[in-house]
Formats: structure tokens, sequence, C-alpha cells
């Protein structure tokens, strides 16, 4: 049994409720009814929240890596450079000229090599894994 209710709607609404039933083949009391139980089931809401949380889950996981890729970029960096003024003597006066400028020619070898690997898609992060795996394998 149903039980007769009497709704109000704007003209523009009741067109898009009319269009709407004729091309589903539907009454316009079918297409109300429809809206209202979508609008009135908590499953709508719990949906959305599941939606929501596997897309922070995401978000989590993607920032927890960025953050170790991060540590391990400023790690690598500092290692470097301890080393690097560990190991490198001071260079006399009379070879600062030419030292400069291997270091430029240096740098810019350095730089190409980074761009190609870069547009190759290479990443010394993903590398890291592989040696710590072919290291172990070793033992």
């Amino acid at each position: 049994m149903r039980d007769r209710m009497n709704v109000y709607f704007p003209p523009e609404m009741l067109r898009q409720i009319a269009d709407l039933a004729d091309r589903q083949k539907l009454s316009r009391s079918a297409i109300v009814e429809a809206a209202v139980a979508s609008f009135l089931s908590p499953d709508g809401a719990d949906k959305r929240e599941a939606a929501f949380a596997r897309r922070l889950d995401r978000l989590s996981r993607q920032v927890q890596r960025l953050e170790r890729d991060l540590g391990v970029t400023a790690e690598t960096l500092a290692l470097f450079v301890r080393f690097w003024l560990t190991i490198t003597p001071p260079l006399p006066n009379d070879a600062q000229a030419s030292a400069q400028a291997k270091g430029r020619e240096r740098y810019e070898g350095f730089v190409e090599t980074l761009g190609r690997r870069l547009q190759k898609g290479q990443s010394f992060l993903k590398e890291i894994p592989e040696d710590v795996r072919a290291d172990s394998s070793e033992v």
C-alpha cells in the first residue's frame, strides 16, 4: 500500500523530471521516489566516506614516499659534501684559475648527464634498492 503525498516543485525541475521519465520510460513518481530513496539512503554517505578514505590513504602513502626520497636525497648530498671536503686538499694560488676552468667543464658534463638521465626517466633513488639487493646477495 502506498500513501499519497502532494509535493510542489519549481516548473524547471518538473520539466527535468518529466524529460527524464520520458527518456527512461518510467513514471514521474518512480523518478521522484528513486531520488528521495537515494537521498535518504545511508549507503551514499558511506560510499563517499569510503572513497575519501581510499584517496586519503593513497595521498598519505605518496607523501610518505616523498618524505623518504627527500631524506635519502638530503643524506646523500650531506655524505658527498662531507667526503669531498675531507679528501680535497686546498689548491695553491697559481693553480686556482685552471682548477676553476676544469670545474666548470666537469659541471657542464654533470648537467648534461643529469639531463639525459631525467629524460630517460632514470632515478638514483630507484637504483638504490637494486644496489642494496646486489650487495646483500654477494655476501
